[in-house]
């Protein structure tokens, strides 16, 4: 059985609350667990003692098992000292796709032609009006 050490989310409609349990991986987020071993509130304060409750020894215990924490719970057991998360650095993470990038590329062409024509309108001597009046006078 492969287990797992992740959140349950409680609480009520926009006021999460979290459990933090031991339970197989194959079961629903919410659905049936193995242990509860603390709870996390992420409406609290940050330096509140009270956001992440954690019973360390028995997150130490199920580690020995082998079960495997997710993202957000390997953070809270880094803090706490169980378990040395491995810091990830991405840094081609805000660099925009293959499609966006040519997306831009096309408008940046799109704008130097219409700044291109509109420098060369400019540039070209204002051409005088034509004399409507005399076509007028002999259509009369």
């Amino acid at each position: 059985m492969a287990l797992s050490i992740r959140l349950s989310r409680g609480g009520s409609k926009k006021r999460p609350y979290y459990r933090i349990v031991v339970a197989d991986a194959r079961s629903p987020r919410d659905g049936k667990f193995i242990e509860k071993l603390g709870n996390y509130n992420p409406l609290l304060a940050k330096d509140d003692e009270k956001r992440i409750v954690l019973d360390a020894e028995r997150a130490k215990h199920w580690l020995a098992m082998g079960a495997q924490p997710t993202d957000r719970v390997a953070r809270f057991l880094d803090v706490a000292g169980v378990k040395e998360r491995a810091v990830r650095s991405n840094p081609k993470k805000a660099e925009p796709g293959e499609k966006a990038k040519e997306r831009a590329e096309e408008r940046a062409e799109k704008l130097k032609a219409q700044e291109e024509a509109a420098a060369a309108a400019a540039a070209a001597p204002a051409a005088p009006a034509e004399q409507p009046a005399e076509a007028t006078a002999d259509a009369e």
